[in-house]
């Protein structure tokens, strides 16, 4: 790889560098600050959410069964033991607290001192049941009321009773009501959210008081986890993050109910809870990532471009560096030409004055003299190479010379007009037709009209000469195109090889035959017309003929105007 290609490719990647690191390193730490805010402030709302929700729940099945309570008690105090043991009474009292409370209460028993069940009304065959060693009823008879904890019992299937003691201290009964359990467990386990969340009630033992959730917790065990701690957190409500067996982190939420005897426990895994967070996360990491590679993408390409346009202006100043290599040889080779012109000129001219004046001498005095004609043609021979050496040292002065380079506003339409009138006699003898095509609406030029003279002068003549042998047409137009005046010079003559193209407009370079061209009309026109902003170049075919087309800029609007301000105030 070229060392130039290294140095600019080394660029293109500080400049990208730069521009990434200046660009993304904010948005890293401006992001990853609001971030990081963001998913703390999202934590206490769901920690706060949860903790409510479980709380209240918790309160609503302490009062439900608080007042589930107060009703078996109501009952027991109300009716006497007698009342109740009467054939029927039972199962009106049954059917009144059915449609007064609905069927929360399955059945109704009456035990009597020796736990025996006297009287009952329900859907099942337990009347004379013995409940004198059940846990239900020797933890009863302790206090004025109780409510077990979930068991089968003698009907093989989950409930729970409330039990209310009544009666004289000599003849003691109980009133026992057996609660739905499922309703009960159906009150909980609505306690749904997200797709993972879900509720149940543990005793003191951790055995289960509603259904287990299915297929959920029924086999997996949770490691001791931390106790997550928040602002505005209920009292008697504990959320912990657990790690499962299954390897998802799950938060649990609880609270004590019936006096610490139960558990209200809530359950959900962590990605679940936290879920919208985590897509609005993904939203934002995606829209960053979007945003990093956009600047990314940006800075390449902007680095690229720079360098590019930096690497165009180095060779554009190379050029220009080249250009002024050249032209200085030029100035060198016009200065070296002008002198030489200007030591040739005075011995020539005074050769062509003295043949002039042999010639007089000959045709006065040496008409007699046998050689008279050969001397006569060789005076002649010198005065036409003098004229040729004349011609040659009056075109190297032209080249070296200082022209009226002033720029002036010029219409180039008359200007080519005034040059083709001037060619015209040439034209007849060469069998040159001429084609113009010049509009009068042709904008103005700034240049120096005597510089332009010259050089479309030069290529009418090229294109004359061109064709003297056989003749031709001769074609010149001018129009506007992109804020350039085009001026072209079509002829139809033999034409130029490609060979010979790229150097044409070298001084000293020319197809002519010798002593028809120097050689330097060429290039002094490309000089011209570079020095005024503009540009030279030909296009030719072999047998098809030649087109030099001029590229002159116009000035911008109002300058002529300004110009004229210039000159007044001078």
């Amino acid at each position: 790889m070229p060392p130039e290609k290294k140095a600019y490719d080394k660029l293109t990647r500080n400049i990208a560098l730069s521009v990434i690191t200046v660009s993304i390193a904010p948005l890293i730490m401006v992001g990853g600050l609001i971030f990081d805010q963001f998913r703390s402030i999202y934590h206490e709302k769901v920690y706060a959410h949860l903790a409510e929700v479980v709380d209240k729940h918790a309160v609503n099945i302490d009062d439900f069964l608080r007042e589930k309570l107060y009703e078996t008690q109501y009952l027991a105090g109300v009716h006497t033991y007698g009342e109740l043991v009467e054939p029927g009474v039972m199962e009106r009292v049954l059917r009144s607290m059915q449609s007064q409370f609905g069927r929360i209460f399955v059945d109704l028993g009456v035990v009597d001192s020796t736990g025996h069940q006297v009287a009952y009304a329900g859907p099942y065959a337990l009347l004379g049941a013995d409940y004198s060693q059940a846990t239900w009823y020797l933890d009863s008879r302790s206090g004025t009321a109780s409510i077990s904890d979930v068991f089968e019992g003698l009907r093989q299937s989950p409930h729970f009773i409330i039990a209310a003691n009544s009666g004289e201290a000599d003849h003691p009964w109980t009133l026992r009501a057996t609660i739905d359990f499922l309703a009960f467990s159906n009150m909980v386990e609505n306690i749904r959210m997200g797709e993972t969340g879900y509720a149940y009630i543990l005793n003191e033992d951790g055995v289960f008081q509603t259904r287990p959730p299915q297929n959920r917790v029924k086999d997996m065990a949770l490691e001791p986890g931390r106790i997550v701690r928040f602002k505005g957190a209920p009292s008697g409500v504990t959320i912990r993050e657990s790690k499962g067996d299954d390897g998802e982190t799950y938060l649990t939420v609880s609270s004590l109910l019936k006096n610490g005897q139960w558990k209200l426990i809530y359950r959900q895994a962590e990605s679940d809870a936290f879920s919208d967070m985590v897509h609005a996360e993904y939203v934002t990491l995606a829209i960053f990532l979007l945003g990093g590679l956009a600047i990314v993408v940006m800075a390449v390409l902007i680095s690229r471009k720079l360098v590019a346009r930096w690497r165009s202006l180095d060779r554009e100043s190379e050029l220009i560096n080249k250009q002024m290599v050249e032209t200085g040889k030029l100035a060198a080779i016009g200065e070296l030409a002008a002198g030489i012109a200007h030591e040739i000129n005075n011995p020539v001219a005074i050769m062509i004055e003295e043949a002039g004046w042999a010639g007089d001498l000959l045709a006065d005095e040496g008409r007699e003299l046998r050689s008279a004609e050969e001397i006569d043609r060789a005076l002649r021979q010198v005065r036409t190479q003098g004229k040729r050496c004349k011609d040659i040292t009056h075109k190297l002065l032209s080249f070296a010379r200082q022209t009226d380079s002033r720029a002036n506003p010029v219409h180039l339409p008359d200007l080519i007009r005034e040059i083709v009138g001037l060619s015209e006699q040439q034209a007849r003898f060469a069998h040159v037709d001429f084609t113009l095509d010049l509009p009068e609406s042709m904008p103005l030029v700034n240049g120096s009209a005597t510089e332009l003279q010259q050089v479309f002068l030069n290529l009418i003549n090229n294109a004359m000469q061109a064709m003297e042998l056989s003749g031709g047409e001769l074609s010149v137009a001018c129009r506007e195109e992109h804020g350039q005046a085009v001026i072209e010079v079509r002829d139809t003559g033999p034409g130029i090889p490609a060979a010979n193209l790229s150097r044409i407009f070298e001084p000293f370079f020319t197809t002519k035959p010798v002593g028809k061209g120097s050689g330097l009309g060429l290039s002094i026109c490309y000089g011209i017309i570079h020095r005024m902003g503009g540009d030279i170049d030909v296009d030719s075919v072999v047998g098809s003929g030649t087109r030099f087309t001029v590229r002159l800029p116009f000035p911008p609007p109002g300058h002529f105007q300004e110009s004229k301000k210039e000159i007044r105030h001078d």
